[in-house]
């Protein structure tokens, strides 16, 4: 019962944090779509039943996306998902070229639990990408998103075969 109320502490949080965020396709759909649907894809798609990792899958976006640090998460939601969620939160103080650059130079490195994290998050994107893609991305984005996010996945194989032939059929989409 602990680590269903943990689940839904964090769909919450991450519901109010990203409440006045919205999507970047053409009906700028609500923003807390994208963490549900990472989270479902893992528990629908890849059998993931860890509260803690499920509960960063809804969180993962929080940090970066809004005003939420991880010493928040940490108090809020314990130091396991803070970690995960630290380990796929992006250094925004970067450019957008290195932090590209150190998502497929560190994916290998992460934890089994961020690397599922990750895994979802690209196959959620990727399939946004195909059916609803972010308003002016042109054809040859959309394709490098594509490649790219190959790259990352490689350094995340070997955590989930049933996560991973997701993402190698959501590429099958590829524009």
């Amino acid at each position: 019962m602990e680590e269903l109320k943990l689940v839904l502490r964090a769909a919450e949080f991450a519901a109010d944090r990203h409440r006045t965020q919205r999507r970047k396709d053409a009906e700028a759909s609500p923003y807390i779509n994208h963490p549900l649907a990472v989270a479902a894809i893992l528990a629908e798609e890849g059998d993931v039943t860890d509260a803690t990792v499920l509960a960063a899958a809804l969180l993962h976006d929080t940090v970066e996306d809004t005003e939420t640090s991880i010493v928040e998460i940490e108090q809020l939601f314990g130091h396991d998902v803070a970690r995960i969620v630290a380990e796929v939160t992006e250094d925004k103080s970067l450019d957008k070229a290195e932090r590209k650059r150190l998502q497929v130079e560190r994916a290998h490195h992460k934890s089994q639990g961020a690397k599922l994290v990750k895994l979802a998050d690209k196959i959620a994107n990727l399939r946004d990408i195909a059916t609803c893609p972010p308003a002016g991305w042109d054809l040859q984005r959309r394709r490098d998103y594509f490649s790219w996010s190959s790259k990352v996945i490689d350094g995340l194989r070997g955590v989930s075969p049933r996560l991973e032939a997701a993402f190698d059929r959501a590429c099958e989409a590829r524009p």
